[in-house]
Parts: C-alpha cells; sequence; structure tokens
C-alpha cells in the first residue's frame, strides 16, 4: 500500500508540471502575451526619463527579460519534447495498424543520421521507380517497391510463346 502511494506522489509532480508548463506554452504563444510584452516593453521606454535613464531602470529589464527567456527555454523545450513524443507514437501506431506500410519506419527517430539517410534513399528508389512506370501508387512500402520491381522486370523480360 505504501509503494502505491508513493507511486502516485511520485506521478503527481510530474504532472502538474507537464499541465503547468502546457498552459504556460499556449499562454505564452497568445496573442495577448504578446501584448502584454509590447505594453511591457512601451511602459518601460516610457518610464525611462522618469527615472533618468539610470543603469538601475536598465538593470530591471535586462533581469526580467533574462529571467523570462531562461525560463520559458525550458519550459517550452519540456512541452515540445511531450508533443513530439506524442506524435511519434501516433505515427508509430498508424504504421503498425496498416498491413502494407513498412514496419521498418516504427521508432525511426531511434536511427542515427547515417541510418536515417539509407531509408532516405529506399524511399528517393521509390519514387524513381513509379516516375518511370507513371503511376504514383505502384507500390505502398519499401518492401514492396522492391518486390513489385522485380516481378514487373522479370515479367517484361519473359518471352512471349504464341
Amino acid at each position: 500500500m505504501a509503494t502505491k502511494r508513493s507511486q502516485e506522489k511520485s506521478l503527481k509532480w510530474p504532472r502538474l508540471f507537464n499541465k503547468l508548463s502546457a498552459k504556460l506554452t499556449r499562454a505564452s504563444g497568445s496573442p495577448t502575451a504578446s501584448i502584454l510584452a509590447f505594453i511591457l516593453i512601451i511602459g518601460w521606454a516610457l518610464s525611462g526619463p522618469l527615472f533618468g535613464f539610470s543603469d538601475t531602470w536598465q538593470l530591471v529589464i535586462n533581469t526580467t527579460t533574462t529571467i523570462i527567456t531562461f525560463l520559458m527555454v525550458f519550459i517550452i523545450q519540456q512541452t515540445q519534447n511531450k508533443d513530439t513524443i506524442a506524435i511519434h507514437l501516433k505515427l508509430n501506431e498508424l504504421i503498425a495498424c496498416h498491413e502494407k506500410a513498412s514496419n521498418r519506419l516504427v521508432d525511426i527517430e531511434d536511427l542515427t543520421e547515417e541510418e536515417l539517410s539509407v531509408i532516405k534513399k529506399y524511399y528517393t528508389k521509390l519514387s524513381e521507380l513509379s516516375e518511370k512506370e507513371k503511376d504514383l501508387h505502384s507500390s505502398h512500402s519499401l518492401d514492396e517497391a522492391d518486390e513489385n520491381h522485380e516481378q514487373k522486370t522479370k515479367s517484361q523480360k519473359k518471352p512471349l510463346h504464341a
């Protein structure tokens, strides 16, 4: 029982942070936030003569914007990471459930750049095969593209017996 409570408590903070990050990210990207930022900068600039354009006056805006920028980098990155993982999982599900899709693409985001380059070459080849055949729907996956092309090549080379 104690382990279940500790698990629930350990999940409470990440969930709370996820919700807070998502709300802050949405709010910071809203038109209202842009208008408020603009008003803040205008207000700061207009208050310059009142404070004699002092070092403290400059320090206020510099410190404020630096802290906000620093925090927002991590908040936005956390939200972006979560969204990226969710998108990848949805794409993996679509690939996995489609019988003619190449399962090589499931978890493709975990591959190195070199491995991605190899797969890109396969898709380039697939595009070239489709272009030669003048049929964009001639195959549905990388595996099928090779098989279909080989079968078509073999059938074209067979002599016709009359």
